[in-house]
Formats: C-alpha cells, structure tokens, sequence
C-alpha cells in the first residue's frame, strides 16, 4: 500500500534515539564512567543527552520500543520531581 512506509519509519525511533535507550539499559560502575560513555559512544555533550532523554521519555515511539526501561526512567523522574 502507498504511504505505509512513510507511517512506519515515522513511528519508529531513529538510530540516536534507540542508542540513548540503550546506554540507559546498562550498568556503569564508577563515577563518570556514564559520562564517558556518553561522550565517546554517542558523541553528546552530557547536558544534551539528558535533555534528549528527558523528552525521549515522554514519546510513545520510545515507550513502543522499550517499555521497561522507558517505565523505570519515567518512575525515577517522577521520584525526584515529588522530592522538589
């Protein structure tokens, strides 16, 4: 069918976005290696990966593709704004 191509690269994530979601998937023992990481794997200043993150987190497309991580992300947000 014309258009179902357009329809499903548009409700998936892009490559930056699935890297993001993956890199949360994971453990970093230490600190700054998290920072590290985001620098050399994703090519990001730390201030913008978080702020990509945080708006990843509020997009279906992200949720679709991780929930898990998607759901625990959104918790803590939630934790910490409560605590303000």
């Amino acid at each position: 069918m014309p258009g179902m191509d357009e329809e499903t690269d548009r409700a998936r994530l892009g490559r930056r976005e699935q890297d993001i979601l993956a890199l949360e998937r994971r453990g970093f023992s230490g600190p700054g290696a998290k920072e590290r990481a985001i620098r050399e794997e994703l090519g990001l200043a730390p201030v913008r990966y978080y702020q990509l993150l945080n708006a990843l987190l509020d997009d279906p497309r992200a949720l679709a593709h991780d929930p898990v991580t998607v759901n625990r992300l959104r918790r803590i947000r939630e934790a910490r704004r409560a605590e303000r």
